[in-house]
C-alpha cells in the first residue's frame, strides 16, 4: 500500500517537536518561581498558580480559533504568530502587577501565543503520516517534557543570580529569535493521500461513532481529557513549591521536575509505539492508571530520595495520555473534521491542566497541605477511569457486532 511518510515527515515532526521544547518553556518560569513571585505580590501561591493555568486554558481556547485559521492561511503564520506572542507576553508577565502576570500568561502566552502552536501542530503533523500517525503524534507531543527537562533546572539558576523578571526578559528574547523563523522557513503544505484508506480518511461524516451519536462520544473524551488533566497538572506545577515547604532545596525540587518531564519525554515514545498497536482508547486507560498508581505516591513518601522515585514513575504513567486522545479523535471520527475536533477535545485537557494548577493553590492557599490537592486530583482520576471505561465497553460491543454480522 502506498504511504505518504517520508523522510521530509520526520523532518517536520522533529521541526514541530523543536518549536515546542522551547514555546512550552515560558509557562515553567512561574513554576520555578512560584514563591518568589508569591512573596512579591502578596504571598498567595494561588496567584502565580493562576497564571500558570490560564496559560494552558488560553492554549486550549485558542486552539479552536487557530486551528480554523492555520486551515485557511497555513501553519506556518500561526506558528510564527505565536512566538512572537509568548515573547510579548513574558514581557507583559514581568511587570510585576498582578493583572500583567495574568493578562501576560492567559492571553498572550497562552490564547494567542501557544494557541497557535499547539493544536495546528497536532492537526498539521498528524496529516504527514497514515502508518505511524501515533508514534509521531507521541514524538511532538513530548515538547512540554522537553521543555521541562531542560528550562526548569536552567531557570532556577537564572532566577537565583538576576531575579525572575529577568529571566523572563530574556526567555522572550530567545523565544522570538528561534521560534518564529523556524515556522516561517521549515513547515510547508503537507501532502495529499495518494490513496484513500481508512488511515487516511476515516470514518464516513454522519455515521455513529462506537453505536453512539458521534457529539456525545466527542463530550465524553473531552470529559475524560479534563479529569485526567486535573491530577496530571499539579505535580508539574506545584512539584518545586511542596519540595520547598519540605525542607529539600528549589534547585532539588527544579531537578525533580526535569526527572518528572524527562521521564515523560522518554517513555511517551514507548506510549506512541503501543498506541499504534492497540488504538488510542486503550492506551489511555493504559496511562490513566498507570497515573493514578503513580499520584498516590505523592501522598506516601516525603523524603528526598522517595520524591525523585515517585516524580520519575509519574512522569513514565502519565505522558501517553495527550496523543492518545488525539489519536483516538482521528482514529474514530472524519479526517475532514479533524481541524474542529482535535482543538475541542484539547481545549479540555488544556482546561484540566488549568483547573489542576489552580485547584492545588487555591487547597494549599486554605489548608497549608499539598496532600488535599494531591487526593482531589486522584478523584478526578478515577472518575476518567469510568468514562473511558464505558467507551472501551461500547467499542468491544460494537466490533463484536461487527464480526457477527461480518460472519453471517
Amino acid at each position: 500500500m502506498h504511504s505518504i511518510e517520508s523522510r521530509r515527515s520526520w523532518f517536520i515532526a522533529w521541526t514541530a517537536l523543536a518549536a515546542m521544547s522551547v514555546s512550552y518553556g515560558a509557562p515553567q518560569v512561574v513554576v520555578v518561581a512560584l514563591k518568589p513571585i508569591a512573596d512579591s505580590l502578596g504571598d498567595a501561591r494561588s496567584l502565580p498558580a493562576l497564571a500558570y493555568s490560564l496559560a494552558w486554558l488560553g492554549t486550549g481556547v485558542g486552539g479552536l480559533v487557530m486551528g480554523r485559521i492555520a486551515g485557511r492561511i497555513g501553519v506556518r503564520w500561526t506558528v510564527s504568530f505565536g512566538a512572537l506572542m509568548v515573547a510579548a507576553g513574558l514581557m507583559i508577565s514581568s511587570g510585576g502587577r498582578v493583572w500583567q502576570l495574568i493578562v501576560g500568561h492567559g492571553v498572550f502566552i497562552g490564547l494567542l501565543g501557544n494557541g497557535g502552536l499547539n493544536a495546528p501542530l497536532y492537526v498539521y503533523v498528524s496529516r504527514w503520516f497514515d502508518r505511524r500517525r501515533g508514534t509521531a503524534l507521541a514524538l511532538i507531543s513530548s515538547g512540554q517534557y522537553v521543555a521541562g527537562m531542560i528550562w526548569p533546572w536552567i531557570f532556577a539558576h537564572a532566577i537565583g543570580a538576576i531575579g525572575w523578571q529577568h529571566t523572563m526578559h530574556t526567555f522572550a528574547v530567545f523565544e522570538a529569535l528561534t521560534v518564529a523563523p523556524m515556522g516561517l522557513v521549515a513547515l510547508r503544505e503537507p501532502p495529499e493521500p495518494a490513496v484513500a484508506t481508512l488511515a487516511t480518511t476515516g470514518p464516513r461524516a454522519g455515521q455513529p461513532v462506537l453505536g453512539l451519536r458521534p457529539n456525545l462520544v466527542l463530550l465524553m473524551l473531552g470529559l475524560a481529557g479534563f479529569c485526567c488533566c486535573v491530577p496530571m497538572a499539579m505535580p508539574q506545577g506545584h512539584l518545586v513549591a511542596f519540595c520547598s515547604d519540605l525542607g529539600i532545596r528549589s534547585t532539588q525540587g527544579a531537578a525533580m521536575l526535569s526527572l518528572l518531564l524527562g521521564s515523560a519525554f522518554v517513555s511517551r515514545q514507548f506510549w506512541g509505539w503501543l498506541s499504534d498497536r492497540v488504538g488510542g482508547l486503550l492506551t489511555i486507560f493504559a496511562c490513566s492508571a498507570a497515573q493514578l498508581t503513580a499520584m498516590s505516591g505523592f501522598l506516601l513518601t516525603q523524603n528526598e530520595l522517595g520524591l525523585f522515585v515517585v516524580s520519575g514513575l509519574f512522569g513514565l504513567g502519565f505522558s501517553g495520555l495527550i496523543p492518545a486522545y488525539v489519536l483516538a479523535v482521528r482514529e474514530l471520527f472524519p479526517a475532514a473534521e479533524a481541524s474542529w475536533r482535535v482543538p475541542c477535545v484539547l481545549l479540555f485537557s488544556g482546561s484540566g491542566m488549568a483547573a489542576g494548577g489552580w485547584l492545588a493553590g487555591w487547597i494549599f492557599d486554605r489548608s497549608g497541605y499539598y496532600a488535599i490537592a494531591f487526593g482531589a486530583g486522584m478523584a478526578f482520576n478515577v472518575a476518567n477511569l469510568l468514562i473511558i471505561g464505558l467507551l472501551l465497553v461500547q467499542f468491544r460491543q460494537v466490533r463484536r457486532l461487527g464480526l457477527a454480522a461480518a460472519a453471517e
